[in-house]
């Protein structure tokens, strides 16, 4: 074990104690929001340490199989004992080592997916139709609940644009790297001579916010619009002014939301998704600093990198960010994506460990 990680995982050993004094002291839960804090901080650190505990048992394991070497009588219960307690070394290193991994803060969360036509016109909306249903599909394999916070459908179906909102344990750890643009290689539907057109959508997954409150808005920095929703929606929809438009003017954010009857509820769905935004762009203005020190092997997350092609006619999905083909497109669009998802964490925690052991 490197001694950067050795010395990491001493100094989370003392601080177990010191929390453990801490709440052993007399007047501990008097403030009751430093106490909870104290409690997830002994949490995230316990099982950490309790790793590296049985790692140093597993080290004087082997050094007592070590000393075994020289008793001839013992020499081949030592050797056998001396080559079990390496691979179970190994695999504890390995252990503390993902243990140690800085988690996101945001895995946990809720997130808004948002899904816009680029490229291609009619074609372009109808795949972003189909890469909603795909993320639904597979939010439905999650047992997650997907709703639609403001839609704009287009005339031949699909989407030019579309906000959803996917609520489920772990949701944004598992979909956080399908920001970015996704082409399709297709034979439209609306082509009559069967020729393959490439087109193209831009997918955003951002965090939800605890509450709208975590982000800082200031509601002179909103002009606030009500107007008749569009669309489906009978009568009533279109007699009332109960869609709503908020412009943040610091940043240029517009989000719009009439999926609803309710100017009320239009807009805390608008200022839900307002808060989402300023909160991702947050995220990637910190990312982007972070970036110019060490590249995400698993892209910028940038909107407009391209990072996966959809090929029809030859049932491909490529992900070039980590060169993964798969030739099993039918099953990803139908919501399979734990494949692409766990070889796009694994890349990704692979780097971070990668940082770990430049440390």
């Amino acid at each position: 074990m490197k001694q950067s990680i050795r010395e990491k995982l001493e100094l989370l050993t003392r601080r177990l104690a010191e929390l453990d004094r801490e709440f052993a002291a007399e007047g501990a839960a008097r403030d009751m929001g430093a106490f909870r804090a104290l409690g997830r901080e002994r949490a995230e650190i316990e099982p950490v340490v309790a790793l590296y505990d049985d790692f140093r048992r597993a080290e004087a394991d082997r050094e007592s199989a070590r000393e075994m070497l020289a008793d001839p009588e013992m020499r081949e219960l030592a050797e056998s004992e001396l080559e079990a307690g390496d691979a179970r070394l190994a695999q504890l290193e390995s252990e503390l080592q993902r243990a140690l991994l800085p988690r996101d803060p945001s895995d946990a969360r809720n997130l808004y997916l948002e899904i816009r036509a680029g490229t291609g016109g009619d074609e372009a909306a109808l795949f972003a139709g189909d890469l909603l249903r795909m993320y639904a599909r597979y939010a439905e394999r999650q047992r997650w609940k997907v709703e639609i916070v403001s839609s704009n459908p287009s005339d031949l179906g699909g989407y030019k644009e579309v906000i959803a909102r996917v609520v489920g344990s772990e949701a944004y750890s598992k979909l956080k790297f399908e920001s970015g643009g996704h082409r399709v290689q297709r034979v439209p539907v609306t082509e009559t001579q069967g020729r393959i057109h490439t087109s193209a959508c831009t997918v955003a997954v951002m965090p939800e916010a605890d509450e709208v409150e975590e982000v800082s808005i200031n509601p002179a920095d909103l002009r606030i619009d009500t107007f008749r929703a569009s669309g489906a929606g009978g009568q009533h929809i279109n007699k009332t002014d109960s869609a709503v438009r908020i412009t943040h003017l610091l940043t240029g954010i517009v989000v719009e939301c009439q999926d609803d009857r309710s100017q009320h509820r239009n807009r805390a769905q608008a200022m839900s998704v307002l808060a989402a935004r300023i909160h991702d762009a947050q995220l990637r203005e910190q990312q982007a600093r972070e970036a110019a020190t060490r590249k995400s092997l698993v892209g910028s997350g940038d909107r407009s990198e391209r990072i996966r092609t959809y090929n029809f006619p030859q049932g491909r999905i490529t992900d070039h960010r980590i060169n993964l083909t798969l030739y099993k497109l039918d099953m990803v669009m139908d919501g399979e994506l734990d494949e692409l998802i766990d070889a796009l964490t694994q890349e990704h925690q692979s780097d971070l460990l990668a940082a770990l052991a430049g440390d």
